[in-house]
């Protein structure tokens, strides 16, 4: 599934945080997105699941204006923050509430589960009581990750996936990202502040900066030099 920006502009008080003329993520790509804060990462992707209004311009979804029609819903899966969960949940009744909304059954959601115990760290499943709102940071972000490939999405989004996870579970992630992407074919977009991480797992990687992409490399092959070049980047305090 193919995502692509046409003249996508966005505004706060008549400040352009957002510029995006065309950009395209192809289909079956593993697409990051690096930048500082306030380099536009978060509004470009509440932009893409119409969380936002854009002030000008369109984005598409498969050929589809994502503002005109919700068609594209089905086949994604998205986490942002823990705005995408329902804390007051166990996080099984979440799950089963997340499957529900796609109609899948008890025993297709068990089965996904199971492949993501690895990912939950014996932390997340069969803790009957235990609300969302009562584990840490970590373990909710991993609730809203696993809830968001619940359905095995053709486009998985993911803002700053790694952040807050120990290092086994950002190990444990990326592998699943890189199975995701390469046997499901799944077109994923994640936005990090985290160089290695982004550079280590993707096939794709834009630069944002002050709302305007001003690098963009899909050779893997360079992205050793491109990471000495962000490296050098940031540390300029551009």
């Amino acid at each position: 599934m193919k995502i692509e920006t046409k003249n996508l502009v966005k505004k706060y008080n008549d400040k352009v945080v957002l510029n995006l003329p065309q950009l395209v993520v192809e289909s079956g790509e593993l697409w990051g997105l690096v930048g500082n804060n306030g380099a536009g990462k978060t509004t470009f992707l509440r932009l893409i699941l119409d969380l936002t209004q854009a002030s000008e311009g369109q984005v598409f979804s498969n050929g589809t204006d994502v503002a005109k029609d919700e068609s594209w819903k089905e086949y994604t899966g998205s986490y942002l923050d823990e705005g995408f969960v329902i804390d007051f949940l166990t996080p099984e009744e979440f799950f089963r509430f997340v499957g529900a909304t796609y109609k899948m059954s008890d025993n297709e959601i068990r089965a996904i589960l199971e492949r993501l115990r690895p990912f939950f760290n014996g932390e997340i499943l069969d803790q009957d009581k235990k609300y969302i709102r009562e584990f840490s940071k970590g373990n909710i972000q991993k609730i809203g990750i696993a809830a968001a490939m619940l359905s095995q999405p053709k486009v998985l989004i993911l803002d700053e996936p790694f952040a807050n996870l120990d290092p086994t579970s950002q190990i444990s992630l990326k592998r699943i990202l890189k199975e995701l992407n390469q046997e499901k074919k799944t077109t994923i977009l994640i936005s990090s502040h985290n160089l290695n991480h982004v550079t280590e797992i993707c096939t794709q990687i834009a630069l944002l900066e002050k709302g305007n992409i001003i690098r963009e490399v899909r050779n893997t092959a360079q992205f050793g030099q491109l990471l000495a070049e962000l490296e050098s980047y940031f540390a300029v305090g551009n």
